[in-house]
């Protein structure tokens, strides 16, 4: 069961909130996580992976399962798919980067009345309204859920998500808008949005405590690692506790884009020993080379504490956001292990085996 708990969080009040009086939106200022019933169950996964040879024998070797050390028990898969999709409704649709960022990012609610099921680090599909070109339906958009699996005002009746305005000039000279992105960011309170989903194994928190938990992610690949941290640090389980290190790296263009930076500011506030915070600005920061501050530039000033906790059987490393940023990670892992003649391409394809490396890029 879930205890009482209160946390402050960052979303700016909106001013367009009322609904029919089915509904009431709690204020985002202040939000009281419910007594509600929990799935899960905290097991610790101590002791390293280890290769097994089968003795000789004149029958085949059985097959041993994979011993996941993921969160995995009862996860719910594609209950709701095209063709039937959830109808859910827009409980709160909030702009939170500031005026001068490029580009806006919307924190958006939906009500679900507890009818999909989802684990921390699933992701959820949208179908926007209307058709395409073709006269079709459009087709679904996957995005990270950001909210925890209570959500963000702790009943399990609700799901959220953080999404970036997508608006840009093609080669035509010529303003084109995302569908899907521009349909999420307009919605008003009260409107009906098509929800497909959850999907999504990779990115499933670790069963173990105690494990440190790096995250990696630039702009609205923060999203699955609010969920992570909400869990962690503004809720309370009678089956979980994280005992662990949760170390968040972001990157953004500007400050103005710093998205959930009080949330986080917060948990770092009340938990120091167990959350470390590290922001990358690229327009704003420089390292002492003078090179712009990207999340990999920023990794690498802690490349050899970085390194030492990969040796360790109960670290997970989770990369979400632009897929520019994977490249400059690996170069940094590469030559670290490289010292120790170590192959960086094989380790992290032993990582990867051990759930302990999880990428979701684009």
């Amino acid at each position: 069961m879930a205890a009482a708990v209160s946390a402050a969080v960052s979303l700016p009040t909106s001013k367009s909130n009322s609904l029919s009086s089915r509904t009431s939106i709690i204020s985002p200022e202040r939000i009281t996580f419910k007594k509600v019933p929990l799935n899960y169950r905290d097991v610790s996964t101590g002791g390293r992976v280890v290769s097994v040879r089968a003795q000789v024998t004149t029958e085949a070797p059985a097959k041993v399962a994979k011993v996941h050390k993921k969160v995995d028990e009862g996860v719910i898969v594609n209950k709701f798919k095209p063709k039937t999709p959830y109808i859910g409704r827009c409980l709160l649709n909030t702009k939170i980067t500031g005026d001068d960022a490029p580009g806006e990012t919307w924190h958006m609610v939906f009500s679900t009345e507890g009818e999909i099921p989802y684990k921390e680090g699933q992701s959820i599909g949208i179908i926007a309204d209307g058709l395409d070109k073709n006269g079709k339906p459009h087709k679904l958009r996957l995005y990270s859920i950001a909210s925890s699996a209570l959500g963000d005002f702790g009943d399990s009746k609700t799901v959220s998500l953080c999404v970036k305005r997508l608006v840009y000039t093609n080669d035509q000279g010529e303003i084109v808008k995302g569908v899907c992105s521009n349909f999420l960011c307009d919605l008003k309170p009260g409107a009906e949005v098509m929800i497909t989903g959850p999907v999504g194994k990779e990115m499933l928190m670790p069963k173990d405590p105690n494990a440190t938990i790096v995250m990696l992610g630039t702009g609205t690949g923060i999203a699955p690692f609010r969920s992570f941290l909400w869990k962690m640090f503004f809720e309370k389980h009678d089956d979980y506790k994280f005992n662990g290190l949760a170390w968040l790296f972001l990157g953004v263009p500007t400050s103005s884009s710093l998205l959930y930076k009080e949330e986080f500011e917060k948990m770092k506030e009340m938990a120091p020993e167990k959350f470390r915070l590290d922001f990358a600005v690229s327009r704003e920061q420089k390292n002492e080379k003078g090179e712009k501050m990207y999340i990999q530039t920023r990794m690498a000033q802690y490349a050899e504490e970085l390194w030492e906790l990969l040796k360790k059987d109960n670290t997970f490393v989770y990369m979400c956001g632009l897929k520019g940023m994977e490249k400059g990670i690996d170069d940094i892992m590469q030559s670290l292990a490289a010292k120790e003649g170590i192959d960086w391409v094989e380790y992290k394809r032993q990582l990867k085996k051990a759930d302990q490396w999880n990428v979701e890029v684009y």
